[in-house]
């Protein structure tokens, strides 16, 4: 089983996690590194921990602090992630979060990567700036309903975190009933969002068993298959070996 968002580089102790993620049968992991440094930190995680992948971007919230968006990507990072907009915290102005989430999607595209995508209260500009990207698209932790059928017609992958679990997300469940198998991924989004069965503890990857486990239960199918079918849409998705 696989964790396809987890900032492990915010978690006290990312050694521990990965251990008992593994212990819980997720094997693989897809660190998100956050600007500069949160990247450094996250290949130094990725470096030590057998299983663990890199994706570095500059979030929304960061669009204005300057970080220097070419400086991200060397041989070791899978994606570009993650990159966005987030029109309902608003910690950066607007037009700083379009212009940096332009730039990094221009970015993946001369390096033929991946990109996941954080969209909040934006969904509309959020699916204009990507029309024009053709690379993979990964929407990370799920949460807007409106973009469901862009993402189904564009064949975007479509991920599922903690929030899905929780009794009132029943338009996600609903979205998550609608996403073709070959395009459904599952993550944590550590160290928040905990799925409802450890709600108010710190999240970590090895949670990301009760999202499956949801999962599966929404859409009918058996939790063991779906761990699998996620892990391989998640290899095709990052170019995972």
């Amino acid at each position: 089983m696989i964790d396809t968002h987890a900032h492990l580089d915010a978690l006290e102790d990312p050694a521990g996690a990965v251990a008992r993620a593994r212990a819980a049968g997720v094997d693989r992991i897809v660190a998100i590194g956050s600007g500069v440094a949160s990247t450094h930190a996250t290949i130094a995680i990725a470096e030590a921990e057998p299983g663990v992948a890199v994706a570095a971007g500059v979030h929304p919230h960061q669009a204005a602090d300057g970080e220097p968006v070419d400086r991200l990507l060397d041989d070791r990072v899978v994606a570009v992630g993650e990159i966005g907009l987030d029109f309902f915290r608003d910690y950066a102005p607007r037009e700083e979060q379009r212009r940096v989430f332009m730039a990094q999607l221009r970015l993946a595209a001369e390096h033929a990567k991946p990109v996941v995508v954080h969209s909040r209260a934006a969904d509309d500009e959020t699916a204009e700036l990507l029309a024009e990207f053709d690379g993979t698209v990964v929407l990370h932790c799920f949460s807007s309903p409106g973009l469901l059928s862009v993402a189904l017609d564009r064949g975007y992958y479509v991920s599922f975190a903690g929030n899905v679990t929780y009794p009132k997300a029943g338009e996600l469940r609903e979205a998550a009933r609608a996403v073709p198998a070959e395009r459904i991924l599952a993550e944590t989004d550590s160290p928040y969002l905990a799925p409802q069965p450890v709600r108010g503890k710190r999240n970590e990857p090895a949670y990301v068993v009760h999202t499956v486990a949801l999962l599966a239960e929404t859409r009918g199918e058996d939790p063991g298959e779906l761990g699998s079918r996620i892990d391989a849409n998640a290899a095709a998705a990052f170019g995972l070996a």
